[in-house]
């Protein structure tokens, strides 16, 4: 319960001491010629001084929580663009404050209420308020996205998901793959995912792929750009050992499935 918090985890949550610098997103291994853009949407939980002092109002606890950002996503998307020798663009602001993997004219893009967790400093934003997060945030990093999403690179969409999700059934997948109508990667990956036998895999679980405005949709389909969109269940990704491991597992994995796939236009 939020109400049971402790003393120590009931401060308000303020930007962590080394996220000094509030730029949009942050690009590693700009120089990497590999086959491939990794991206990480929801990277971290930082809040730039500019949105009401660098604190939405929630305690330590909620903005370590998957309602900030995708936890263990950010280190996982960093050791596979070392394996895949290949660059990472990540968000460099919480997705509370506005969400990159959404349309601007999405109603979620903004959330006031999160998995039962009221979001103090959305409760009253106004669509100046909004405007302002799509230009210093959300419009800058599709912008480089867009520039790093050239045609000779696939997208590989990083995400994580909590076990459990507004007190319904425990989820049961390890991981998940996510697409829309390009089914090209997607499906040799599933079919290498469940050939090792020891996983449980989400096709379009936990979560449907398309999105309309989402990054995949804005920044892939449109171009007709191979891509996939990896959830992995974040109770397994917590620590860099075990970020390290799924990188590990993955980077064969797509490299095979990139070396499988039709690049003929993926069609409707």
């Amino acid at each position: 319960s939020t109400q049971s918090r402790s003393s120590a985890a009931s401060d308000v949550y303020k930007r962590q001491g080394d996220m000094s610098d509030d730029s949009p997103f942050f690009i590693t291994g700009s120089e990497q010629k590999g086959p491939w853009l990794i991206t990480c949407d929801h990277a971290r939980n930082h809040v730039p001084a500019a949105v009401n002092g660098g604190s939405l109002g929630l305690s330590v606890c909620e903005m370590q929580r998957h309602i900030a950002y995708d936890v263990g996503a950010e280190g996982l998307s960093l050791a596979l663009g070392k394996y895949l020798q290949s660059p990472v663009l990540c968000s460099n602001f919480s997705r509370l404050v506005i969400d990159p993997n959404r349309g601007e004219d999405d109603p979620t893009l903004l959330m006031k209420v999160y998995d039962g967790t009221l979001i103090p400093a959305n409760r009253n934003t106004d669509a100046a308020d909004v405007e302002r997060r799509l230009e210093a945030y959300h419009r800058p990093y599709h912008k480089a996205y867009s520039e790093l999403a050239t045609s000779d690179r696939a997208i590989v969409a990083v995400h994580s998901f909590t076990p459990r999700l507004k007190g319904r059934s425990p989820r049961p997948w390890e991981i998940g793959i996510l697409f829309a109508k390009d089914r090209r990667l997607a499906d040799l990956t599933i079919a290498r995912l469940q050939a090792r036998g020891n996983l449980t895999v989400g096709i379009n679980e936990p979560y449907d792929g398309h999105l309309p405005g989402d990054s995949i949709d804005q920044h892939a389909l449109p171009r007709d750009l191979l891509n996939i969109l990896i959830e992995v269940r974040n109770d397994l990704i917590r620590t860099k050992k075990e970020q390290n491991a799924w990188a590990q597992l993955l980077a064969p994995i797509l490299r095979q499935a990139l070396a499988a796939t039709d690049t003929s236009k993926a069609g409707e």
